[in-house]
């Protein structure tokens, strides 16, 4: 290897992939490697990450709990923009890679390290959003993409070396799919999954069950709005991460959120994904009920032609990017009227609105009636009309 490393921090999940990665970076750079776990709430438990790594060799292991300012920094301002990917990814993981690769770079800088490594694919998205957010934020760190650079080519590979170097790790060749999660979302890609023709297996899932096995009656709940994030559940107040619990395991029992669809990756291809996000297809939904009563239309219809360039620019990796900023503070601005009440019934799978209130409502009962009413003369519509139809009559005359 052409780069000379005295220390690297890698981050670690404890998966097949980082597993292997920790061992060959002593082996290939004869480095020391610190290790750095994010608990963002995966479904798979953190207990034995800081043992394995140190088993593995690492010199030291930071595991952190980071499921609040996950969804308070980064959840919550996607979803103050209904921030969706090609109509359907809500960004599960996505989001999450901004927030490791800070506190990644933090703990390099903390333990002065000259690297960091990550366990990303060359052929994903996930190489590109770490290593933006890097070089954002120190452009100078060194920068180690194992899959880039060794020959375990695939992950039959990798459950070799993990078996000869005694490795203990969760991925088999039963189940030989990728698995991310964290609070917001589990993704499942590769292995079985990559025929897009197939179907996905039904036990795959974390936090879903089956539509068909969901409860045969609906269950209404309220969800309370400030400056655009929930803030209560049914009248309780919950902190952010405690909301995206609590909604997650309503959604999770009514087999709400599950999505399987075909993206266009960053880097050109096209991969098959299967997503379950329940606590997020709530809260979407609800925020764009209580966005309805509380929006001005031409901000609300600006912001929306924003949306589709702002998901992009977090599944592309640009975080940390000027533009996302400047989309974010104009995003935030729309969202300081966005506060009140949305009522949602949750049955098999769907999300419905039931009801919307709001101290900040611009709807008006008393001009939106088909009753009798005496704040709207019906008469001016003409005017209106004839006026917005100008240029189709001139276009009709001038070329009849």
């Amino acid at each position: 290897m052409s780069a000379k490393v005295n220390k690297v921090v890698l981050a670690y999940s404890g998966g097949l992939d980082t597993s292997v990665i920790l061992k060959w970076l002593i082996e290939t750079y004869g480095c020391e490697v610190v290790t750095f776990s994010a608990d963002l709430g995966q479904p798979e438990p953190l207990g034995d990450v800081e043992q394995n790594a140190y088993k593995t060799g690492a010199v030291k292991a930071y595991v952190e709990d980071l499921k609040e300012e996950f969804v308070r920094d980064y959840v919550f301002p996607i979803f103050r923009a209904n921030a969706i990917y090609e109509g359907q990814y809500l960004l599960g993981t996505s989001i999450a890679r901004p927030l490791i690769s800070k506190r990644q770079m933090e703990i390099a800088a903390l333990e002065n390290a000259d690297a960091v490594s990550h366990g990303a694919t060359g052929k994903g998205n996930d190489q590109v959003r770490f290593e933006l957010s890097y070089m954002a934020i120190d452009p100078s760190i060194t920068i180690i993409a194992p899959w880039r650079d060794w020959d375990l080519n695939s992950r039959t590979a990798l459950m070799a070396f993990a078996k000869k170097h005694g490795i203990s790790v969760p991925t088999t060749h039963a189940k030989p799919y990728s698995t991310d999660g964290n609070l917001l979302h589990v993704s499942y890609e590769g292995g079985i999954l990559e025929d897009p023709w197939a179907g996905y297996p039904d036990d795959i899932f974390h936090l879903t069950v089956s539509p068909q096995e969901a409860p045969d009656t609906y269950e209404s709940i309220e969800i309370t709005f400030e400056s655009g994030d929930p803030v209560a559940l049914n009248g309780q107040s919950l902190s952010p991460a405690g909301m995206l619990t609590e909604l997650n395991r309503l959604g999770g029992k009514h087999g709400i959120g599950r999505v399987d669809l075909v993206e266009n990756r960053y880097v050109g291809m096209k991969s098959r994904g299967v997503y379950e996000t329940p606590g997020g297809t709530i809260l979407r939904q609800a925020h764009m009920a209580m966005e309805s009563i509380t929006l001005d239309r031409e901000v609300h219809h600006l912001r929306d032609s924003l949306i589709p360039k702002y998901a992009e620019l977090i599944y592309n990796g640009f975080w940390f990017a000027p533009e996302r900023l400047l989309l974010q503070n104009f995003i935030d601005d729309t969202q300081k009227r966005v506060s009140g009440v949305v009522r949602l019934r949750l049955y098999k799978g769907n999300c419905i609105v039931r009801g919307r209130k709001s101290d900040n409502s611009l709807y008006s009962e008393a001009h939106a009636t088909f009753e009798d009413d005496n704040v709207y003369s019906q008469k001016d519509a003409e005017g209106f009309i004839r006026l917005n139809s100008l240029r189709l009559r001139i276009r009709k005359l001038m070329h009849s």
